[in-house]
């Protein structure tokens, strides 16, 4: 699940909140270059959490699909294209970062990343970010592990999962167990308020630079957003698997993707098509949910790990549309 700017919600929707365009898949842009079967693969995933006797049959299938033209022909059988909402859209990135960690506060480790106290509350506000960074729970044993640098620990929140690389050898996977319960403040957006980078500027890479660059400002600056996540650590996850997404099945890289759940049901194909410098066609699963994710036109793009996916994530700013692919049923009648 991603946090802060990218976690809260894990109710899945059931219908579709505004009636649909429905498209044919001549429609839609690059289809046929596109590798459907590694789509059926990642639909597979979260395919049983889909409520709807409509879903069942139609997973069933899934699960026989073993080559390109059956996977394509899975999909132009059993659904259709629609737009819900109005383009165009906006795209933008995450990962998982993998991060430099200890499981000890030292001298050069002094940033804590905390687990979910047992006062806090679902649905009630807690401590905010301010509060905690100035060492309201220090001493209670909530420390999961420790960080190199601050703005690293405050954007390990903002993806809300990572992989800490320890100091002894061993990797420890955290995902997002809890949020405090403030809403999402953009630092970004904030940059821009104060005239420090323009609209056209801002970007992962851009707020990192400044933090690191003028570390009392730049302290002062993430405190601006109040939100704060707790993580869990989540050991069952082999190397090669992605995060836990908010369907709490580990999420797939470039075939993954989050989106608003009042508008999109959790499980859905959703056909990307995405402008920009680096345009991209591509169908994927609406498999994760994040509190900055607002709208029928808005999705977050799962880059990846490591540091090569943040710089990739952190620069998508991009329009172009989201298509979802509906049973049919669901397509004609997208209240029903």
């Amino acid at each position: 699940m991603r946090g802060a700017a990218l976690a809260v919600f894990f109710a899945m929707s059931l219908g579709q909140a505004s009636p649909a365009q429905v498209l044919s898949f001549n429609d839609l842009s690059g289809w046929a270059e596109d590798d459907h079967l590694s789509a059926v693969k990642t639909f597979l995933v979260t395919c049983d959490q889909l409520d709807g006797a409509d879903w069942q049959p139609i997973c069933k299938l899934a699960a026989s699909v073993t080559t390109e033209q059956a996977a394509k022909s899975f999909f132009e059988m059993l659904f259709r294209p629609a737009i819900i909402g109005t383009p165009p859209a906006l795209f933008t990135g995450y990962y998982e970062p993998e991060l430099p960690g200890s499981l000890t506060k030292t001298r050069k480790f002094p940033y804590p990343i905390y687990r979910k106290p047992d006062d806090l509350r679902d649905g009630e506000t807690y401590y905010d970010r301010k509060s905690i960074e100035g060492g309201v729970l220090r001493g209670r044993g909530l420390e999961i592990a420790y960080l190199d640098d601050p703005v690293e620990a405050f954007f390990l929140q903002v993806q809300g999962s990572g992989r800490i690389k320890l100091t002894n050898g061993k990797t420890l996977r955290v995902g997002f167990a809890a949020a405090n319960g403030y809403s999402y403040r953009s630092v970004g957006q904030e940059m821009v308020a104060r005239g420090t980078v323009t609209a056209d500027q801002i970007s992962a890479q851009a707020i990192q630079s400044f933090v690191r660059n003028n570390p009392r400002q730049g302290k002062e600056l993430l405190n601006v957003n109040p939100s704060y996540v707790f993580f869990r650590v989540i050991p069952e996850l082999t190397p090669e698997m992605g995060p836990i997404g908010a369907m709490n099945r580990s999420i797939t890289t470039l075939r993954s993707v989050a989106v608003d759940p009042s508008f999109t049901t959790l499980g859905t194909p959703v056909w990307i098509e995405k402008a920009g410098a680096d345009p991209m066609n591509r169908l994927m699963i609406a498999q994760d949910t994040g509190g900055a994710i607002k709208g029928a036109q808005r999705a977050d793009i799962f880059f990846g790990t490591g540091r090569a996916a943040g710089d990739a994530a952190g620069i998508i700013k991009d329009g172009g549309r989201m298509v979802q692919l509906l049973p049919i049923d669901r397509a004609y009648t997208p209240d029903g």
